[in-house]
């Protein structure tokens, strides 16, 4: 679990940056739609990081192959997602928009498995 804890701790300063560089920075640089397209993905980001760190603390009692796979999901989650909306908004390849709402799918299946080994 030591990589989840690099991944949480790289991840939620990342988000912390992006949502301060979106605020501050980058105000008078985008347009509004490309700011608050930078603001969700540092949002989602920093709550999928929470939910990362909530595993890896949960994996220490309780350690099940489920929720080392759910946690690399969610990490798979957030280079898909967070990562599609930062590279659309710098860089306006449009391809990046079919990535982004296709990533919850896996993830949320991912969630659903868990909760059901749970209760097994």
């Amino acid at each position: 679990m030591k990589k989840f804890w690099i991944f949480i701790s790289i991840s939620g300063a990342l988000a912390v940056v992006m949502g301060a560089m979106s605020a501050h920075m980058l105000k008078d640089m985008l347009v509004a739609k490309d700011i608050a397209r930078i603001q969700t993905a540092a949002t989602y980001q920093m709550y999928h990081t929470l939910i990362i760190a909530a595993l890896a603390v949960y994996y220490q009692y309780n350690p099940m192959q489920v929720i080392r796979q759910s946690s690399w999901m969610f990490a798979v989650g957030i280079v898909l997602f967070s990562g599609s909306l930062y590279l659309y908004t710098f860089s306006k390849i449009h391809a990046m928009v079919f990535i982004t709402p296709n990533w919850r799918y896996v993830v949320y299946f991912r969630l659903v498995e868990f909760i059901e080994a749970g209760k097994a």
